[in-house]
């Protein structure tokens, strides 16, 4: 199983980034792969790409500079936006034997500043972000938990409004799940 799992590949995502040129003109100032992606070695098949960030009051400049590069904080602040792109493997990852709980909160906490903080020590995956979450699943199946156990089971297509609710999401299939996130810092 994991091997087949990590067989899926890295998560890597081209991204166009557009600007304006000296004459007005829209045009594209950078097209490639985002920079700030992270492949999780203690959680096999788990990876994330961190495809852009605005941060609150700063004007939108006509060449933008990338911001994802010295991001500080995985979680928005106040005002601020993030696109994140998410693969989270099956939950059977977690259950096999040689997975290492303590390597893989040591490597969370180094790959996602901000919000590997909020993950529940009692409860792990439960967490809560003070910001609106918009998550669209983009392939795969995936469970999103919500307090008293309750699970809502999603597919390809749909789309949560994260109200910065206490959540999980879980992956009780045999496949990885992608999930694009939208969050937002009121």
């Amino acid at each position: 199983m994991l091997s087949r799992i990590v067989s899926q590949g890295p998560l890597r995502i081209r991204r166009v980034v557009t600007g304006v040129d000296g004459d007005g003109h829209a045009v594209v100032v950078s097209d490639g792969t985002a920079p700030r992606f992270h492949d999780f070695a203690s959680i096999p098949g788990m990876s994330e790409t961190l495809v852009w960030e605005t941060r609150a009051g700063q004007p939108i400049p006509e060449t933008p500079v990338d911001p994802t590069v010295d991001a500080q904080s995985m979680v928005p602040g106040r005002g601020a936006t993030m696109l994140k792109i998410v693969r989270f493997p099956p939950d059977a990852v977690f259950a096999d034997p040689s997975f290492d709980p303590q390597a893989a909160d040591a490597e969370q906490a180094d790959a996602q500043p901000g919000l590997a903080e909020l993950f529940e020590s009692d409860n792990p995956g439960m967490h809560t972000t003070p910001t609106v979450d918009y998550a669209v699943v983009l392939e795969g199946e995936i469970t999103l938990e919500l307090d008293e156990g309750r699970l809502v089971p999603l597919a390809k297509g749909d789309v949560v409004v994260q109200n910065a609710t206490r959540h999980a999401w879980r992956n009780p299939s045999s496949e990885p799940a992608t999930i694009v996130f939208f969050t937002f810092g009121p």
